[in-house]
């Protein structure tokens, strides 16, 4: 299973209260899930806001569960920033 970094952007960052974490997972919402076991509280509701890159690609409308995730690569969760 490969191995990704997630890094936390802006009110994102505040409720994981890290700025990145490793983390296993094949998919995008593999990842994702396992975000929420590991911060079931405030984090769980900012990632209903957020927008997603994955390896500096945005995701945009495909399905979490499409998205393929490489060894090394990198997640970033960008909730919607004010005046952006």
């Amino acid at each position: 299973m490969p191995k990704v970094t997630v890094r936390y952007w802006a009110a994102a960052k505040a409720a994981a209260q890290v700025a990145e974490e490793p983390y296993e997972a094949d998919t995008l919402a593999g990842a994702l899930a396992a975000v929420r076991t590991r911060h079931p509280g405030e984090l769980t509701r900012v990632l209903q806001r957020c927008s997603f890159l994955v390896d500096g690609d945005p995701v945009g409308t495909r399905a979490h569960e499409t998205v393929r995730l490489a060894e090394g690569g990198t997640v970033e969760v960008l909730p919607p920033f004010a005046g952006g």
